[in-house]
């Protein structure tokens, strides 16, 4: 039986994805008109650290220098997503479902504690889960599996009574490495590797369906 469910955020409830790699590819080409869009797909769904890394062998500086440090800092300091315009729109009708359904709900993303609540807090949906953790609380995060088996010891819940929603490689490696079930957004726009999904789905509503599939087998 699936007792709780635990969300990615960034490409699962916000469709951000796309802005960040937009944005940092915008920035980045000013200075190095040479790199390849797709070079950059590597850093969707990845923690702060590997995107440095990711972004530091695109443009050929070394990561722990001066001029890269600066430059990454300078990345962001304009990237401003308008976080409800980009929410999707079923989020919060399925977070209230599942808790009406007595589904425990947990967020867990590689995402900062700051960049999280930011998200949550501007979308009002801060109330809405039981637990919320960050891939920067762990050593390592996804996929290093880590950060789910963390979520489903507090909820105090076996990894096999959980469903894990993902829509990165690195998401989806990290609840399988869990033992957890794993069911993955559709999204082609970054060439992730679903192969290790149990399920694919084309929207949140989906997953009210499946648990119905998985727990009245």
């Amino acid at each position: 039986m699936i007792k709780a469910v635990i969300f990615d955020m960034d490409g699962v409830l916000i469709d951000s994805e796309i802005i960040y790699l937009d944005h940092m590819y915008e920035k980045l080409k000013l200075k190095y008109p040479q790199i390849n869009r797709e070079a950059l797909f590597a850093v969707v769904g990845s923690t702060t650290k590997r995107t440095m890394e990711i972004i530091s062998d695109v443009i050929g500086e070394d990561v722990n220098s001066h001029t890269f440090q600066e430059l990454y800092a300078g990345l962001w300091a304009d990237c401003r997503p308008d976080y409800p315009s980009i929410l999707r729109k079923e989020v919060p009708e399925i977070l209230k479902e599942l808790h009406r359904r007595g589904y425990q709900v947990a967020l867990a993303s590689s995402t900062s504690r700051a960049g999280i609540e930011d998200v949550l807090t501007s979308c009002g949906l801060k109330g809405d889960f039981d637990y919320i953790v960050s891939g920067e609380e762990f050593k390592e995060s996804k996929p290093n599996p880590e950060i789910y088996l963390h979520t489903a010891d507090t909820l105090k819940r076996e990894p096999k009574e959980c469903l894990v929603v993902e829509d990165s490689t690195y998401g989806i490696m990290a609840g399988h490495g869990a033992g957890m079930t794993v069911a993955s957004i559709i999204d082609n726009r970054f060439g992730f590797d679903r192969s290790l999904a149990d399920y694919s789905i084309n929207g949140l509503f989906e997953v009210l369906d499946l648990l119905d599939e998985l727990n009245n087998r």
